[in-house]
């Protein structure tokens, strides 16, 4: 499998102020990146379960995302990441987890846009960072957690109930406006992510959504005392 130089970096997705990789490489290599994973996981959800709801439209609009990216790449002389997620992802065995895992990887996709604007300068990549993170919050991550409401009805889910669904989902949202607010702290995430029921989503994309929201907590701290 091939890998990027800085696949740490990359997978990490926050910035490293102490990295010779300058800023705004970090920033639109990163972001890019993500947007690979996030195609590349929706692409093998619809191989493996079909033609579902929400996943193909947001299939499409991941690829408008990186084309977008990728257009801001060529005109700074930056280089393209190479996509290796294909060899990564694993996906969950039933349809209703798929949609969980939208949800946890959309948080965590809204988080590494906060991390990535607190150090971007560029007006142009600012705009296109604000509007990848808008999608993501008013369209991709409502979508799938009206997915996750919509399976819930359909099947047995193994004694999780509508109710377990909607407190979870619900503490999902408040842990959304806190990230979109800055009303937010490392005890308040810790308590958060303690409450939630993570067999919904998998553990390394909540570990890396906490990492993403932690950085950024951390980042914003630093900036403040400056």
């Amino acid at each position: 499998m091939e890998t990027n130089i800085d696949e740490s970096l990359l997978i990490s997705a926050r910035i490293d102020i102490n990295s010779t990789i300058p800023i705004r490489e970090q920033i639109l290599r990163i972001a890019v990146y993500d947007e690979f994973k996030a195609y590349e996981t929706y692409t093998k959800i619809i191989e493996k379960f079909g033609l579902i709801q929400p996943f193909v439209n947001i299939k499409e609009a991941e690829a408008v995302h990186y084309s977008a990216l990728i257009q801001l790449m060529q005109k700074y002389n930056i280089e393209v990441p190479i996509n290796n997620w294909d060899t990564k992802i694993e996906i969950p065995n039933s349809i209703i987890e798929c949609c969980e895992l939208g949800v946890a990887s959309e948080i965590n996709n809204i988080a590494m846009y906060n991390n990535l604007l607190n150090y971007c300068e560029d007006e142009d990549v600012k705009d296109i960072l604000f509007r990848l993170q808008a999608a993501s919050y008013n369209r991709h991550l409502p979508a799938f957690r009206n997915a996750v409401l919509n399976y819930s009805n359909n099947q047995n889910n193994n004694g999780i109930t509508q109710e377990n669904i909607i407190e979870k989902l619900g503490e999902y949202q408040g842990l959304l406006d806190d990230i979109m607010s800055g009303n937010i702290d490392e005890s308040s995430i810790s308590k958060i992510f303690s409450k939630l029921n993570l067999s919904m989503v998998s553990g390394a994309v909540v570990g890396g959504a906490i990492i993403a929201l932690l950085s950024n907590y951390v980042s914003k701290k630093e900036n403040e005392e400056e």
